[in-house]
């Protein structure tokens, strides 16, 4: 096994959803590389998958089911990852959900649950494992999407939690680059995955899953810039699919 392909060997990282699409394939990339995993999500047995998977390459990975929608939820699991690890080497923000509707009939309790997750979510677990991330010269990865940087017709609650976190991410990097922790944004373009595919369905479009992004393709570019010398920092990915569909 080549250096490169143990560039986390030890360390710890933390995936929120990391269940399914991107944040499983991140988690699955980062522990082919050695790091041991933490992974939180609503879905216990898709967690309980990707931790089994990450094991059988020899590191750990402990699954951590939470309802991120509330601010009870986002509190216990914030709790339980202060009070039991040692540290934390790699925070990967990656849950989040989706909402299509024209801005005069959106429901607001749907802007409430996006803002939830979306924003208060990442925002509260990074504030919570910051002094960690300090301790260990960390490094912070933000998955967000080209919505965080365009708005669209139909999508001004979603599109707003995104570039409400692209701000999360601006600010928080010219505070802690002085600390050496390093962070990330990827503003991704249409990708395969469930929530691709349930907006395929809501707009009555065909969905073909291999004209868009692969989850693997944007983990291993995850991968890649963690991966870089600390001469260098990569604060901004933009990708999109090849083929334009």
């Amino acid at each position: 096994m080549t250096p490169r392909a143990l560039a986390f060997e030890g360390q710890t990282a933390v995936v929120t959803g990391g269940g399914s699409g991107v944040g499983a394939a991140v988690a699955l990339a980062l522990a082919a590389a050695g790091a041991n995993l933490h992974l939180i999500g609503r879905r216990a047995d898709m967690l309980d998958a990707v931790g089994a998977k990450a094991r059988a390459m020899g590191v750990e990975a402990t699954s951590r089911h939470a309802d991120l929608s509330t601010r009870d939820g986002q509190l216990k699991v914030t709790q339980q990852l202060v009070h039991e690890l040692p540290g934390v080497d790699i925070l990967i923000q990656n849950a989040a959900v989706h909402s299509i509707a024209a801005f005069g009939q959106a429901d607001l309790a749907d802007l409430d649950t996006l803002l939830n997750i979306n924003v208060r979510a990442p925002y509260a677990l990074t504030q919570a494992l910051l002094p960690m991330l300090k301790a260990r010269h960390g490094q912070i990865v933000f998955i967000n999407s080209s919505s965080g940087l365009l708005a669209k017709p139909l999508t001004a609650q979603y599109d707003a939690t995104k570039h409400a976190l692209k701000a999360i991410a601006d600010s928080l990097r010219s505070e802690v680059n002085a600390d050496d922790i390093r962070v990330t944004s990827i503003y991704l373009g249409q990708t395969a995955t469930e929530m691709q595919a349930r907006i395929y369905r809501i707009k009555d479009k065909p969905y073909r899953p291999e004209l868009l992004l692969q989850p693997e393709d944007i983990a291993s570019v995850i991968v890649n810039a963690l991966s870089l010398p600390r001469t260098a920092e990569v604060t901004d990915i933009h990708i999109r699919p090849m083929i334009k569909s």
